[in-house]
């Protein structure tokens, strides 16, 4: 089984950059796609089948805005969208698809860089995660969360952690967040549990701003995330920074067979 996850910066300019081209050379069996910044009418026949793929969506009610997406070689079994909570549901940020005893979601978590209210949003979504988070490792499927998680969780997962400490993304409350997810709440960052010593080799979003991304200036806000028996079977990890179809590039997982 291999899964893709990215965030796309806009669909139309990544389908102008030749991202589904690649997607076709790559066949996935999984693609989970994040700020897709489209709605249905503006969606073509090839987004509406991705490379042969079924595309299952779920955009912002703000036109140009946020939205998620899930791409699969089958129709799933169910589709849930959001988590049931009004005030921050609208963003189009959670779509959660079963297929078997596989569930799939794709997540934009909220950036909080614009402002001090959009950080107070972003930590909103992170408490409410956690009891999220719980009942899905209560439910005993195989679960597969995908996406940009804007935080970076240690030092290794950012070039220039010094000097970003007090910026939102690796905020101390937001790195003990991760760390909780990834302690307590028992599951697995599989990037970094197939390779516990990388660094830049796993970014995974560079500024626009200077030449960050030609100096590999970047941070790893991108993750998939598993429950224990779906991680024991992830067995490559891979993220492939060229060619360039958004600022993020896409973060790739192989496993041993299918959940």
């Amino acid at each position: 089984m291999k899964v893709v996850s990215i965030n796309l910066n806009g669909i139309r300019s990544a389908w102008a950059k030749g991202f589904e081209e690649w997607l076709q050379k790559e066949k996935p069996d999984f693609v989970c796609a994040q700020e897709t910044r489209i709605q249905d009418h503006q969606l073509t026949p090839s987004m509406l089948k991705p490379a042969g793929m079924h595309a299952t969506w779920l955009h912002a009610k703000r036109p140009g805005y946020s939205g998620v997406s899930i791409w699969s070689r089958q129709a799933p079994d169910r589709i849930r969208t959001g988590l049931g909570w009004p005030d921050l549901d609208h963003e189009g940020r959670l779509l959660e698809t079963d297929f078997g005893r596989f569930t799939l979601v794709s997540l934009y978590l909220p950036s909080g860089s614009s402002s001090d209210d959009r950080q107070g949003i972003k930590e909103a979504w992170m408490a409410r995660m956690i009891p999220w988070l719980q009942a899905k490792r209560r439910s005993k499927r195989h679960v597969l969360i995908c996406g940009d998680w804007n935080i970076a969780h240690t030092k290794d997962d950012l070039k220039n952690w010094r000097s970003n400490q007090k910026n939102s993304g690796f905020l101390p409350q937001e790195r003990a967040w991760m760390g909780q997810v990834f302690g307590e709440e028992g599951w697995t960052d599989l990037f970094r549990k197939l390779h516990p010593k990388a660094t830049g080799s796993g970014y995974t979003w560079w500024s626009n701003r200077g030449r960050a991304r030609e100096n590999n200036v970047g941070w790893r806000l991108d993750y998939q995330v598993a429950t224990p028996g779906l991680a024991r079977r992830a067995k490559v990890a891979l993220v492939h920074p060229e060619p360039k179809y958004s600022d993020h590039a896409p973060l790739c997982l192989e496993f041993a067979d299918s959940a």
